[in-house]
Order: structure tokens, then C-alpha cells, then sequence
């Protein structure tokens, strides 16, 4: 489908769909957003290895997007009308509307993509990364401009008006980038900082660990802070006017601030899961979020209150029905990436449906590492339970399923029990959290 067509079939949606604030589509918590210039779509990233294009005022998913082998923890729209994606994976993909795949792809960071900007005047994009980098990468195509000097993780990454940087770090430490790349000038924060955002104005808020907001000038100095407390502060981000701040928490809530007299002015109160991203529509008449609870939500940005109703249940729990089973427990570990029925949302790891008998690395359309796919593994009840034994770094050598073994053997049996009845195996077989 062309562009052009892709973009019809977006305004016919938008005419034809009910309003509706509450979009389900990610399978996991949604760790980024970002809003295209005529407020109209966003764009979302996900623990599940997933972008979603939506239709705000429809809450219509108009495109999924799978190609990243890790959490999309970042996402920026840019001023062409497309959009970029960064990942877990170390890679940065670019992204037309209507296209399936990516345009093109910026490889160089090795480690987890954090955070993503787009400079003022649209000609860059930089990231922050967890390998102790940023870089700016010149969207009209030429190597990366790196820098370096953060001691640690750098979790977040912002312009200045001027096309300046600022990047913040788990060091602590907010730095501050002439346009090209070379240091300027940095300072030390009580805490590990996760957020920042940045103000037409240049006025610079950081925060992170210490729940606390901090206004920084060009020159790196404090000029005002605003304790939040008790939890974390995740993401933070300016009002389009400039004279509000939304700082969203580990705790649920999402702060609203006004920066003149460095108070909050009201608090968006969800579900009580993490907020783990916030956005702007461009006339600042709603907020945003994106949270734990899988869901993206838009509020009234005016007064805090959800737009449509906010009485959206935590996601049901798959195992009640297996209440006081030791295998359901122990399975506990792993419903966070794993679904046990193939009509379940789409979650970061594939589906454990019809797990044993199945050879590994053979859903359909989900994308493995090249190491699983030139394995030669059936999924048993011995194989699995090898897994859990050893740990699936030593036993699937390139997997990206997190580290971890069952050092029991009761419980690994038990594990096998309950997977044999929950996945629709025969009782004579069993099975496990297996990724594959």
C-alpha cells in the first residue's frame, strides 16, 4: 500500500470509528510515545518488541509493527511524517507510514537504545544508550556523531532550541552539547536520573531515582526543584506553550507542574501500575500516557481527568483458575512475556501454546535470533526442563530470554504438570516457560 493510500485509509477511520479513550494492543507495558505534528496519530513502543501507529480520536491500531529483537523503548516522530523506533536491541529503525518495514535502519550503539530526540530543525536525530553513549545521526544519511564522557547507562536525551544537547545518565550527571557534538558543561544530581525535557524557553528539568524535578539554566545551574516522592520518576515531558511540566512516576501517577511557581498543580491518577511514558497532543488540550497496565490512555490535560472512563481493570489473571497449584506459582516467573493460549494479546516472547512437540524457533511470524533458528531442539518435557535446569543461556547460547533457573527439581516437575494442562498438551506429556 502506498503512502497516500495508507493516509486515506487513516481519515476514513478517523470519520468512522467511535471515540474511545483506552487503546489495548501491546502486550506488555508501553515504555515510549510520541505524537505526530497535526495530533492526529501516535506512535508507540512496547516491552512486547512492538511499535503501534494509532488513530488517537478512534483508539484504532492502524499499524503494528514487528522487526526490533527487544523492548521499543523510545520512539520520535519527525517533521517528514515519519518516525523512528530505538530498541533493546542496540538498533535505531525509521520508520514511512504504511510500510511494514523499516526505511532504513542506524546501527553503532552496543547496548539498549533508551531515549530518542528529534533536533528543532529536523535535520538529526540523536539517542542515548545504555553502552555510556549518545550520538547524534544526521537523518540525511553520514556516520554518527558519538559522545561520550557519561560513566554509566545514559538514559535520556533532549535539544536545545539552539540544536544543543543535553543527555542525563545513571551517573547522575546532566551534560550539556554544542551542536556538534563537544561538551559544554555538566552537573551532578543527588540521584541516578532517568528523564529530561526541555523547554522553547532552553530551561533544562531532569529527574529520576530522588522523585524530585530539577530546572536547570544553559549553564547547568539549579534554579528550582519540585519534590514529587515516594516513586521514581520515569518520564517527563513540556507542555507545546511551555509553561507546564508532565512528570510521570513508578508510582502510578502523573505529575502536573507548573514551571513559573515550581508547584504541582494536580495529579492524573490511574490504575496505580507505572506510567511509563507521557505526550503532548500539539494544541495541549490532552495528555498521553502509556503504563504497566499495557494500555495507552488520553486525559484532559486541564483538570487531570481521564477523557471516557478511567475503569479499565488491571489485565486478568490467567492463573486463578489454578489457584493452590505449585506449577501455576513458579509459572508466576514467566506470564510476564509468555501467553499459554494462542488467542491471547501478543506478548514480548512467543506464545507457549502447543509448546511440547513443537520444534524451537517455528511460530509463525515471530522474530527469533539467527543463533535459535539454527538450532536443532524439539520441546519436550526432558529439553525443557534441561533449560530450567542449566538456564537458557547455556542451553540456547544467543536467546534473548532473561537468565533464569529453577534450581528445584520438584518444582521443575511441577512447572511440567502445569504447563501440560495449561498449554493443551496431553496429560502424558509436560512442559515449561520455554521462549520458543
Amino acid at each position: 500500500m502506498r503512502v497516500t493510500q495508507f493516509v486515506g485509509v487513516i481519515a476514513a477511520l478517523l470519520l468512522a470509528l467511535p471515540a474511545v479513550a483506552q487503546m489495548r494492543g501491546h502486550g506488555g507495558p508501553v515504555r515510549a510515545l510520541a505524537i505526530t505534528g497535526d495530533g492526529r496519530l501516535a506512535v508507540s513502543g512496547g516491552f512486547d518488541q512492538a511499535a503501534i501507529v494509532w488513530g488517537l480520536d478512534t483508539g484504532a491500531a492502524l499499524n503494528v509493527l514487528r522487526f526490533h529483537d527487544g523492548a521499543v523503548n523510545a520512539v520520535a516522530t519527525l517533521p517528514d511524517g515519519r518516525f523512528a523506533s530505538g530498541s533493546e536491541d542496540g538498533r535505531i529503525a525509521l520508520w514511512r507510514l504504511g510500510q511494514t518495514e523499516p526505511e532504513r535502519v542506524l546501527e553503532g550503539h552496543a547496548g539498549p537504545v533508551a531515549s530518542l530526540a528529534v533536533s528543532p530543525d529536523g535535520a538529526a536525530l540523536a539517542s542515548a544508550a545504555w553502552d555510556g553513549t549518545a550520538r547524534i545521526w544526521p537523518l540525511a544519511g553520514g556516520p554518527a556523531r558519538i559522545l561520550e564522557g557519561h560513566k554509566g547507562n545514559v538514559n535520556a536525551v533532549a535539544f536545545l532550541p539552539d540544536g544543543g544537547l543535553v543527555t542525563a545518565g545513571a551517573d547522575a550527571s546532566v551534560r550539556i552539547w554544542t551542536e556538534d557534538g563537544q561538551p559544554v558543561t555538566s552537573a551532578t544530581l543527588p540521584s541516578a536520573l532517568s528523564a529530561l525535557a526541555v523547554t522553547a524557553d532552553g530551561e533544562i528539568a531532569a529527574a529520576g531515582a530522588d522523585a524530585t524535578v530539577r530546572f536547570l539554566g544553559r549553564d547547568g545551574r539549579e534554579r528550582g526543584q519540585v519534590e514529587l516522592g515516594p516513586a521514581p520518576v520515569i518520564a517527563l515531558s513540556p507542555s507545546p506553550d511551555g509553561t507546564r511540566i508532565a512528570a510521570a512516576s513508578a508510582g502510578g501517577t502523573v505529575a502536573m507542574i507548573d514551571r513559573a511557581g515550581r508547584k504541582v498543580l494536580f495529579n492524573l491518577v490511574g490504575p496505580g501500575l507505572p506510567v511509563w511514558s507521557v505526550a503532548w497532543r500539539p494544541d495541549g488540550s490532552e495528555l498521553v500516557t502509556g503504563g504497566g497496565d499495557r494500555l495507552v490512555r488520553r486525559w484532559n490535560a486541564s483538570n487531570g481527568e481521564p477523557i471516557g472512563p478511567l475503569a479499565m481493570p488491571r489485565p486478568a489473571d490467567v492463573l486463578a483458575a489454578f489457584h493452590g497449584e505449585r506449577g501455576a506459582e513458579v509459572f508466576r516467573a514467566c506470564v510476564a512475556c509468555h501467553t499459554l493460549t494462542p488467542d491471547e494479546p501478543p506478548r514480548a516472547g512467543p506464545t507457549l501454546a502447543g509448546i511440547f512437540g513443537r520444534r524451537i524457533a517455528a511460530i509463525p511470524g515471530y522474530r527469533y535470533s539467527e543463533a535459535l533458528r539454527g538450532m536443532d531442539i524439539v520441546w519436550t518435557p526432558e529439553t525443557v526442563a534441561r533449560l530450567f535446569e542449566v538456564g537458557p543461556a547455556r542451553y540456547t547460547p544467543g536467546t534473548r530470554m532473561p537468565e533464569q533457573t529453577i534450581n528445584s527439581a520438584e518444582d521443575r516437575e511441577a512447572l511440567m504438570r502445569f504447563l501440560a494442562k495449561a498449554t493443551g498438551a496431553s496429560e502424558t506429556k509436560a512442559g515449561t516457560t520455554a521462549p520458543n
